[in-house]
């Protein structure tokens, strides 16, 4: 099943953090102030404030509703997002259970867009799951959904932030939230027929944030770790970067639950939250990057450029 057009790490501290965006060294910020005024205190650095964060600023992946997904090179973690795609994560988690996916592979990896893997022969059969869905390319804000705003403006939408370490996108007019296009962001192909699609292919944003697919196609999570063995996949030399021959497909060894997996043989990561002033003071880190080398502070961070914190669980 194609896409439809155009669509188809590590901080010094105690902890081994994993950004899962590529973070540039943040510099200490000094105010100019005054002339003959005292320098403001240099802001703390990104990689201060983790260093600073404590053991509750930080959750664990849900096993329930993280991802294996097993290649020759490695293993990549992906945490599902019921919260906004409960339909689609409860039919992936059915495929993956039946082991729909196992021998499948990557089929396609765009430059600067996207990889996706799936069923190149389109004839594997599905037994418990289903291969068509309703989209769920938004859904109703409700209290009960967390949302930590950011203070700048978006092109794409009236409002953004994060809920949880999703990246996500707010019409508050009209009552609506979705999940945005960042970096490592995971969504379900289809066809034109906005329900056309459920989960058994699925993609990864590995480029420049595509925000203009926002609401467009269901997003059903994000990769946590390992998106190198991802961006570094050898590119496709077909339209929209599908691979032409069977030979350049990419295999996929499995994909499992974590709750399914034995303790000892899991990736024990947490996630530094959302929802707590450290989060908020690495958010004004990056919008006022300073020191030497910096010459403007943009005042200003977009919604994709805020790195998310990954590390082994303490």
């Amino acid at each position: 099943m194609p896409l439809p057009l155009p669509l188809r790490q590590k901080v010094p501290t105690r902890a081994m953090f994993i950004l899962l965006a590529a973070l540039v060294s943040v510099s200490a910020y000094t105010d100019a102030g005054p002339a003959g005024s005292t320098p403001a205190k240099p802001r703390p650095t990104t990689t201060d404030i983790l260093k600073a964060s404590a053991p509750s600023d930080w959750r664990a992946l849900d096993p329930e509703n993280t991802l294996y997904l097993e290649l020759a090179s490695g293993r990549v973690v992906i945490e599902l997002a019921p919260d906004f795609a409960p339909h689609h994560v409860a039919n992936i988690k059915a495929l993956v259970r039946e082991g729909y996916f196992d021998g499948l592979a990557f089929i396609r990896s765009q430059d600067n867009y996207v990889v996706q893997w799936g069923d190149p022969t389109e004839s594997r059969p599905i037994k418990t799951a289903k291969k068509t869905l309703t989209q769920e390319f938004s859904t109703a804000i409700t209290k009960d959904l967390p949302f930590t705003a950011l203070p700048d403006i978006d092109t794409y939408a009236p409002q953004v932030g994060y809920s949880g370490h999703f990246p996500t996108a707010r019409d508050p007019a009209h009552r609506k939230t979705w999940l945005a296009h960042c970096y490592g962001m995971v969504g379900a192909g289809r066809d034109n027929d906005a329900d056309s699609g459920g989960g058994t292919e699925l993609y990864v944003v590995i480029g420049h944030a595509p925000r203009h697919l926002d609401r467009n196609v269901t997003l059903v999570g994000r990769v946590m770790q390992g998106m190198e063995l991802l961006s570094t996949l050898p590119r496709g030399t077909g339209a929209l970067g599908f691979y032409e021959k069977p030979e350049q497909n990419v295999p996929i060894k499995s994909i499992r639950i974590a709750a399914d997996v034995p303790a000892e043989q899991r990736s024990h990561l947490e996630v530094i939250r959302t929802d707590t002033p450290i989060f908020k003071a690495i958010v004004e880190s990056l919008r006022f990057r300073g020191g030497e080398w910096n010459k403007v502070a943009a005042e200003h961070v977009e919604l994709c450029n805020v790195p998310i914190a990954v590390r082994q669980q303490q």
